[in-house]
């Protein structure tokens, strides 16, 4: 299990790279150009992700009342791109270290709606995998509205075939 979860923390990292370098490409005006998708734009779908792996993360560190990094962000896109990209290592880093028996344990929290909920480390984690996985396709078809036709291809298999063992 433990490799499996470590691949998916590298494919997550190598996606959302994929992604970042081209919505980092992008001006101010594409960013923030409402869609009508989830989260309405751009920006705010990777700030979603962001914040979303943000969570998670904090609550494997059992941290009482986590919170989203950018509800008191200042910084630019370019660096909360950075940032998020941090997160992501951090997951990658974490399962590193884990032992099989922290992989089962169950963490208790309480989601941004306050509801309770009980989730296994190897849950929490393929969430957050799966999670990014969904935005990115969001962010695609968004990316193809605006007219970008340059995207990269951020499949599982790519990845795979790609990567040195």
């Amino acid at each position: 299990m433990k490799d499996i979860l470590l691949s998916y923390a590298a494919y997550n990292i190598w996606a959302n790279g994929k992604m970042i370098e081209v919505l980092k490409k992008l001006p101010e005006s594409q960013l923030d150009h409402e869609t009508g998708n989830s989260f309405g734009s751009l920006r705010k779908t990777a700030y979603h992700m962001w914040d979303a792996e943000s969570l998670w993360y904090q609550r494997l560190h059992l941290t009482e009342q986590a919170v989203k990094p950018t509800d008191s962000f200042e910084g630019s896109f370019q660096d909360a791109c950075h940032l998020w990209q941090e997160q992501s290592q951090l997951f990658l880093e974490w399962v590193k270290k884990a032992t099989p028996l922290k992989l089962e344990h169950v963490v208790a929290y309480y989601d941004t709606r306050k509801q309770y909920g009980k989730s296994t480390v190897i849950e929490i984690l393929m969430q957050v995998f799966n999670h990014a996985t969904y935005h990115r396709g969001q962010l695609v078809t968004m990316l193809r509205q605006a007219g970008i036709n340059k995207i990269p291809v951020t499949d599982y298999s790519e990845f795979a075939k790609n990567r040195k063992l």
